[in-house]
């Protein structure tokens, strides 16, 4: 498992979007800013790690007419057992549903070290995905059909509210080295209301999560050209609010998993899309 591999996961499971996939109305996104403690919470002896701690930043802002915008960090000590190294992972994406547009600069850092850069766009075109990554790799590449993870998400937050359980679909990120997609198969458990919904956060977290639906959500990531009883290059699972706001995070690698517990959430100021007013 890659470190890139780990920040797309991470990235997939925060991403928000304007839902508007399924009949009836859907509930705006809150803008915010969320911060989630990591640990590990399993790991094999092959997979060489004694402990992993850090925290994942997530800041998304935007709005359907506009676009949307994603700030995103997850930094994490590894313990080997023989060393100990800091990843910094930072992502900045746009993504444009309505022109089809997603934007991404993604840099992963070794112990304060940039160590690799991926900056392209990528533009929904008939029939595929059309990117261009700028920088010394600066090419074209050409992919299937594809959804970004904002788009990906809405269609979560659509079959959710929808009552559907399970569904397929291809999403492109810009992860890796920003040149392929990889097929997603999400599952949707039954919505929850519990009282104690927002217990494991602090108390703007709680008193924002506390009375609203969430439904369990799993999402299984593959590599082009798995079979059906391929094993996934990792799975997500994490609990959803119909305001785009995730909590109880697992990413399973694998040899290794991690959790992520919501410790603060920050509600920020809605974005208008109506024009401004002439002084």
């Amino acid at each position: 498992m890659t470190r890139r591999k780990l920040l797309a996961a991470a990235m997939m499971a925060m991403a928000a979007s304007d839902a508007t996939a399924q009949d009836g109305p859907v509930p705006p996104l809150q803008a915010h800013r969320a911060i989630y403690d990591l640990e590990l919470k399993q790991a094999s002896e092959r997979s060489g790690i004694d402990a992993i701690y850090g925290r994942m930043v997530y800041e998304f802002t935007g709005a359907a007419c506009k676009g949307y915008t994603t700030r995103f960090r997850f930094a994490t000590r590894i313990n080997t057992g023989d060393e100990v190294r800091m990843s910094d992972q930072r992502l900045t994406s746009f993504e444009d549903a309505k022109t089809g547009v997603f934007r991404f600069d993604n840099q992963s850092f070794t112990d304060e070290t940039l160590d690799k850069q991926v900056k392209g766009e990528a533009t929904i075109k008939p029939g595929g995905v059309s990117v261009t990554l700028d920088g010394e790799n600066a090419r074209r590449v050409e992919l299937p059909e594809s959804v970004f993870p904002t788009m990906h998400m809405q269609e979560v937050i659509a079959n959710a509210l929808g009552g559907k359980t399970l569904f397929d679909t291809r999403v492109f990120d810009g992860s890796e080295d920003g040149d392929k997609s990889l097929l997603v198969t999400t599952i949707i458990g039954k919505p929850n209301t519990d009282a104690d919904s927002g217990a494991d956060s602090d108390g703007t977290a709680a008193a924002v999560l506390s009375a609203k639906p969430w439904w369990p959500v799993t999402a299984s990531y593959f590599n082009e050209g798995a079979g059906g009883d391929s094993e996934p290059a990792y799975r997500l699972s994490f609990k959803l609010y119909d305001n785009g706001v995730s909590r109880d995070l697992v990413m399973d690698y694998g040899d290794f998993s991690l959790s992520g517990k919501l410790s603060k959430l920050e509600l920020l100021p809605e974005e208008t899309c109506e024009p401004a007013k002439a002084p």
